[in-house]
């Protein structure tokens, strides 16, 4: 079964770290790491975009499938070599996503995630 951009985006801010009783630290991340959670999330907030029909997604790649395999197959890497559970992942994913809308930076790293996600063959 194959989740659609939106369940994706959605699940990113699901369970919003503020409505827990304590906010996990954030992992240690190597940069590498770092890169595709952040790349991930910025795959499925583009995806989400592109969906809504948002003019400036649409300037990329379709990342609806892409995007979102790339991101399960990222985070389960990122999860298996830092040693995080779900709930660590999922908070991961939350700062970046927060990081990415406050920061306005998704067409600063896009090039970047774009190769990578070329790299990756899928």
């Amino acid at each position: 079964m194959k989740l659609s951009a939106l369940p994706v985006a959605a699940l990113l801010l699901a369970a919003p770290l503020s409505a827990q009783d304590v906010a996990p630290e954030p992992a240690r991340l190597t940069l590498e790491q770092r890169m595709l959670v952040r790349c991930s999330v910025a795959f499925a907030m583009t995806a989400y975009e592109q969906d809504q029909g948002d003019p400036l997604a649409q300037a990329y790649p379709p990342l609806g499938e892409s995007g979102q395999e790339f991101f399960v197959r990222s985070s389960a890497q990122v999860m298996d070599e830092a040693g995080l559970d779900f709930e660590q992942m999922a908070a991961e994913h939350e700062r970046e996503a927060l990081d990415l809308r406050d920061s306005g930076q998704i067409g600063e790293i896009m090039p970047v995630c774009l190769q990578l996600l070329e790299q990756s063959g899928l």
